[in-house]
């Protein structure tokens, strides 16, 4: 069953969630009548951040228009509506992609992630525990939208609150000015037959004055009371989205650095940070509405009660917190960064669109920074802002806004880092591949015509290198910081030492991403015994075992001349450029110790081999074989 079939089955929330990637950015019509075309396309072979690809991705869009053209052409006669539909849908996707086809591939590739993302779900329920992934209402992210829907008519209820206060505000000042009029009256006929109705009048006004003064003044606090409410519910939903989701996000695509499954949610963050902006927004505008009505009509109270100057400044410190944080690196550079290499990178800002940022589009500058700049810029010394650890050539680049996908973000193609300045070594220091850099992204842009911001993101640590001989120790570095990095650590911070069951995991992610097939338990079994420098009968439980880093990538094995990571990276470099096939296919092993492979082929018949990975030499093979005389060989 093709994955369309199974999409067309998805039921209730699902399918809502469904419409509305459809509704957006891809013609529903044109998934429908060509989706075994497209479900057929290599939409995985371009590299939508690539240039060079671009060819290749309007190939694939001229094709696809083909290929409705082609479908309009035999539609029935008398279904004029489908045929009409059709090409109308034609005239969307050259009007939106005629000009970006890699914004077309990339709208194409996540809508059919989320297409296989929701089917899984239907389908096997249980089986989704990526906390990272979308989840419909009734779901783990079930709560959250409720507390959006919560925020949303609290905040209907308060600007109606508002309209009220201002209607009664309105009223007293027509009756402030029938007071007025009335005291002119009274100067006029003092002495008069109506002088005594006058006065009454008079009464009766400065009674009624007085009473819609203590209402209006106690319609403004209990109003105050409401929006300190609605504002402190606002920050438990944006740190859930901002310190939780989207904190999470970033852990995530770390972790994808080594081969971890990432399930890309950044659309589904980005429309609940547009939720988080429309009600701060909203709240906002209210506020300065109060305060505009207060200021056309002063009623004095304590000042203990006057919660609107501190309202102002909350609401304003949310604002800046979700704009800030919502800075990011969607896109990382290479974290194993060879001088003079092209890469490229992309940032996102992904309130962009709710705050109309996208209007005048902001410039964006990348430059190269050290750790220990990284560590003083977090703690609040802006030196680093002005001051580069190196060039980079191809470093500013302006924001741009995608109609159909609705995101603000600037993509930087041909991006070089020229030179670098490295921290002084003295003697006994580390190496070049231990020293970590990252990119310093920054940008400037106004909110609301009336808040000026200045923001900036940093990339995951990078290492940089000049020669490819110290790519395999840089790749150790960047895969145990990628692995072990806390969240809210001091940058580069990482863990001396780990369980080796969670640098099993790792290891089996790294060379599955790789490779394609995994490394079982046997494998990772010889590997401990490898890396501790035991023998596999000599170990029983490995669960509380722990290896350091040092351990991993720095001492090199017992009786040899190299580290455990440079076997393994040979090993898996040399799976991936010559037996690749093979190794996916279960004909080989590799990872097996000498004497274990001896004790396998004396129990098999004469011109059985296997091969394993040698254990001398560097990206090796050992081919292990059962001679005639039923003893086993090596060569």
């Amino acid at each position: 069953m093709s994955l369309w079939e199974k999409t067309q089955r998805l039921q209730g929330d699902a399918l809502d969630q469904l419409r509305n990637v459809y509704t957006q950015c891809f013609p529903i019509e044109v998934r429908h009548y060509c989706a075994q075309w497209i479900e057929e396309q290599p939409w995985e072979g371009v590299d939508t951040y690539n240039n060079q690809h671009e060819k290749m991705a309007t190939g694939l869009l001229k094709n696809l228009l083909k290929e409705v053209e082609n479908k309009a052409k035999h539609v029935s006669p008398t279904d004029f509506v489908t045929k009409m539909k059709l090409e109308e849908a034609m005239a969307y996707l050259r009007e939106h992609y005629g000009r970006s086809p890699l914004n077309f591939v990339q709208i194409t590739r996540n809508m059919l992630e989320t297409e296989k993302h929701l089917v899984e779900l239907a389908e096997h329920p249980g089986n989704i525990t990526d906390a990272s992934a979308p989840s419909t209402k009734t779901g783990p992210n079930g709560p959250l939208m409720q507390q959006f829907e919560l925020l949303q008519r609290a905040t209907k209820t308060t600007d109606s609150d508002l309209n009220i206060l201002q209607h009664e505000q309105e009223s007293f000042v027509i009756l402030y000015q029938e007071k007025y009029q009335i005291e002119e009256a009274l100067a006029r006929q003092a002495g008069t037959p109506s002088e005594p109705r006058l006065r009454q009048r008079k009464e009766q006004v400065d009674q009624n004055l007085s009473q819609k003064a203590n209402s209006i003044l106690e319609k403004r606090m209990h109003l105050a009371k409401k929006h300190l409410d609605s504002i402190q519910n606002l920050e438990k939903v944006q740190n859930v989205v901002l310190n939780e989701h989207l904190m999470s996000w970033r852990r995530n695509q770390q972790l994808s650095g080594n081969g971890v499954p990432f399930f890309n949610n950044l659309d589904q963050i980005q429309q609940w940070c547009e939720m988080l902006g429309d009600v701060i927004l909203q709240n906002r505008q209210q506020l300065q509405r109060v305060e505009s009505l207060r200021t056309q009509l002063p009623i004095p109270m304590e000042p203990q009660q006057d919660l609107l100057p501190s309202l102002n400044a909350k609401i304003t410190a949310l604002l800046s917190s979700l704009v800030t944080s919502t800075f990011i690196v969607e896109r990382q550079p290479p974290q194993v960064m060879k001088v003079s290499n092209k890469f490229s990178c992309s940032v996102r800002l992904l309130v962009g669109n709710k705050l109309n940022v996208h209007l005048t589009p902001p410039k964006v500058a990348g430059t190269i920074i050290s750790e220990a700049q990284a560590n003083a810029l977090i703690k609040g010394d802006k030196s680093a802002i002005t001051n580069s650890a190196g060039v980079i050539v191809n470093n500013n680049g302006l924001m741009e806004y995608n109609q159909a996908a609705k995101q603000l973000v600037v993509n930087f193609r041909n991006m070089a880092l020229k030179t670098v300045k490295r921290s002084e070594r003295k003697k006994h220091q580390e190496a070049v591949t231990e020293e970590k850099f990252c990119l310093l992204f920054q940008s400037k842009f106004n909110v609301a015509n009336e808040m000026t911001f200045q923001v900036w993101t940093l990339s995951l640590p990078v290492v940089v290198i000049v020669h490819g001989s110290q790519e395999a120790q840089a790749t150790a570095v960047i895969m145990w910081d990628n692995a072990f990095a806390e969240l809210g650590r001091v940058p580069f911070e990482v863990p001396k030492e780990v369980l080796w069951k969670a640098l099993a995991e790792q290891l089996n992610f790294k060379f599955k991403s790789q490779i394609g097939t995994g490394l079982c338990e046997e494998h990772l079994r010889f590997l401990a015994a490898k890396l501790l420098g035991r023998k596999e009968d000599t170990m029983e439980d490995l669960s509380n075992v722990k290896v350091s880093r040092a351990k991993f990538h720095k001492e090199n094995l017992i009786e040899r001349k190299f580290t455990f990571w440079e076997w393994f990276y040979d090993a898996m470099k040399l799976v991936k450029d010559h037996l690749q096939d093979l190794w996916n296919n279960g004909c080989i092993h590799g990872f097996l110790a000498k004497q274990t492979a001896q004790d396998w082929l004396l129990q098999k018949a004469p011109g059985t081999f296997l091969l394993r990975f040698s254990d001398s030499i560097l990206g090796g093979v050992t081919i292990a074989w059962i001679r005639q005389d039923s003893e086993s060989g090596n060569g």
